[in-house]
């Protein structure tokens, strides 16, 4: 008896799911009473594992960090003084914003250099400089400012380690050059020297708030001001606890016929002396032809 040839079997068309991962091949649902097909497969949709660790990871940090508010900001009226032949010191603004109620502290630093201390002595009815200590890396320029005292703001731990204050200040000298006493008289009688030049002031009481959160205050630079960048650093503290800080540049430069005689000086400082001379006796030479014809 001849064996009964089947229909053909017809094929369930695929639909592809894009689930950005990669595309995915699935059969349409199958309609009520029908049949499933004798051999043939589901395929399951995949999902990226790189894809995945990243969402995930990305939600687990907004939940564990969550984004917050800018606490502070701070900005100068003039980030470059320019320094004149007539100059006779300078006032910069400083004024911004924060989110709350808190303390302001605002440190001013200029360019590090060497600084040499010498202790005089009386010799014979005579005083003479009869010793010397060299100190590295040492500010030119340090003014602090506050909105109110620093033993009122932070405890000495914080105040150390942003070196808010002469005594926190960074002016070590090697255990192996002088003793801690000794380096500390040396120490004290820099700071004296920096504060009877004007170069060395502390400013209290300095930082004005206008209504609950915008501040101002005025950074005053001497005449002696060095050249160079400094770095106007102002911390946001609460309850003892330093919460924001900003940094803002600030340039003072010489201009005019000041700079050049002083680059001049500085890079050909032989030449620069040996016209200094010539100069003097010039003028000597001229005052004595003047003065002599009267």
């Amino acid at each position: 008896m001849p064996r009964r040839r089947q229909p053909p079997t017809r094929l369930e068309p695929l639909s592809y799911l894009d689930v950005g991962e990669s595309f995915v091949a699935a059969p349409w649902p199958r309609r009520a009473g029908g049949s499933q097909l004798a051999g043939g497969r589901r395929l399951e949709k995949r999902r990226a594992p790189a894809r995945t660790l990243v969402f995930t990871l990305l939600v687990s940090f907004f939940f564990i960090f969550p984004v917050r508010a800018i606490s502070l900001i701070a900005d100068l009226s003039n980030p470059l003084v320019a320094i004149t032949t007539g100059f006779a010191g300078a006032e910069v603004l400083l004024f911004g914003a924060v989110d709350g109620p808190g303390d302001l502290v605002v440190t001013v630093m200029g360019p590090e250099e060497t600084a040499k201390v010498y202790r005089k002595t009386q010799v014979a009815g005579i005083w003479m400089n009869t010793a010397s200590m060299t100190f590295t890396q040492v500010p030119s320029f340090y003014s602090i400012s506050s909105s109110r005292k620093l033993a009122d703001i932070a405890g000495p731990r914080v105040l150390k380690s942003h070196q808010m204050g002469l005594e926190y200040l960074r002016l070590d000298l090697p255990s192996a050059i002088v003793s801690a006493n000794l380096a500390r008289e040396w120490r004290q009688g820099l700071i004296r020297n920096k504060e009877q030049s004007g170069l060395y002031a502390i400013q209290p009481d300095r930082v004005a708030f206008v209504g609950d959160k915008l501040f101002r205050t005025t950074l005053y630079l001497p005449p002696n001001v060095p050249v160079g960048r400094y770095q106007v650093v102002t911390y946001l503290l609460r309850d003892g606890k330093m919460v924001s800080a900003q940094t803002s540049p600030l340039f003072i430069s010489k201009i005019g016929l000041e700079a050049d005689i002083h680059t001049f000086a500085q890079r050909y400082s032989a030449l620069y002396g040996l016209v200094a001379i010539a100069l003097a006796l010039f003028a000597g030479w001229l005052g004595h032809v003047i003065f002599h014809r009267s």
